[in-house]
């Protein structure tokens, strides 16, 4: 199992981040698909018709999200945790992961990099 760690800049202040990574409505926009998502902890949520799929865990308002997402049922749960610390142009959003299966870890992080952290990032400079 791998851990995946990446920091990445958005031109928004952290409340406006954080909105955009808990409203369905919001993440709709930047993922351009259908979501299920609840700002609860313990609520299940699914992005890109279930290509991503996971329990919330914990919210800390415009500060930081923890959710587990699944990659099946054998493995160990990943943990995500998504931290926004204000910069002086917008935001700083580490994103770090764990428990990614070495036989994925390619795949998944290019993954992230592009659609997940690239559809935020595109949303933001628009």
């Amino acid at each position: 199992m791998k851990t995946f760690k990446k920091y990445t800049y958005l031109p928004a202040p952290p409340e406006e981040v954080y909105l955009a990574l808990t409203k369905a409505q919001s993440i709709q926009l930047w993922t351009g698909a259908e979501v299920e998502f609840t700002e609860a902890p313990g609520t299940e949520f699914s992005f890109w018709d279930g290509d991503i799929s996971g329990k919330n865990l914990e919210f800390d308002y415009a500060k930081k999200i923890v959710q587990q997402w699944y990659f099946g049922e054998e493995n160990e749960p990943s943990i995500v945790t998504i931290k926004l610390h204000e910069d002086r142009k917008g935001t700083s959003l580490e994103f770090v992961q764990t428990n990614i299966p070495v036989a994925d870890y390619e795949d998944f992080t290019s993954g992230i990099i592009e659609y997940y952290l690239g559809g935020l990032i595109d949303f933001f400079d628009e």
